[in-house]
């Protein structure tokens, strides 16, 4: 018998089920039970249900937070803004990959080809303002750039995100070293002089 959980508010328990489900989902995907849901989060089967209405609206949830934008906002306060531009960029592109090899492997697990509501306004604006943070931590290095920055990162991410899907890269999945220098340096050798 699971003993009784520690009461806490509806929303406080909400949170505690979404985050014990997510590491389960990576595991069991869909198939994943209720009662392996309430061991993990230490609380009995019917407890789930008084905050959900369902495990598939528990699911939902789970997911809404591990695609959620406030994860890059908080993933990305790890970043140095005073790191030399290099070091920075391979700071921004190590923190994507681990984000992204994390949601590829979550949509894996549960079946799914396309974030939830990628399309939207939402995620529009999500995506605006990862760029805008993006943008801040590039700050005065920006105008080291040969073409826009808002065009670097947008390379910077495109790169990052085939780099690092284990089927696009056939494998071999990209360095975070490798992927900023291609972007700063290019592939051509350097001319000499």
């Amino acid at each position: 018998m699971t003993p009784r959980a520690t009461p806490l508010p509806a929303d406080q328990r909400r949170d505690a089920l979404v985050e014990a489900v997510l590491p389960l989902l990576r595991q069991h995907g869909r198939g994943v039970t209720t009662r392996q849901i309430a061991e993990a989060a230490g609380v009995a089967e019917g407890t789930i249900f008084r905050v959900f209405p369902s495990k598939d609206d528990l699911i939902a949830a789970a997911l809404a937070r591990a695609f959620s934008p406030e994860g890059w906002t908080r993933d990305l306060a790890v970043v140095d803004p005073g790191a030399p531009i290099r070091e920075r960029l391979e700071q921004i592109v190590a923190v994507m990959q681990r984000r992204l090899t994390d949601i590829f492997g979550l949509m894996k697990a549960i079946g799914l080809v396309a974030p939830p509501r990628h399309d939207s306004d939402r995620a529009d604006a999500a995506r605006a303002h990862v760029t805008e943070q993006l943008l801040a931590l590039v700050g005065d290095d920006a105008e080291r750039f040969r073409i826009p920055a808002v065009d670097v990162l947008h390379t910077l991410r495109l790169l990052t995100f085939a780099g690092s899907h284990h089927e696009i890269a056939d494998g071999r999945l990209l360095t975070p070293h490798q992927i900023v220098g291609i972007v700063l340096d290019g592939v051509l050798k350097k001319e000499e002089a």
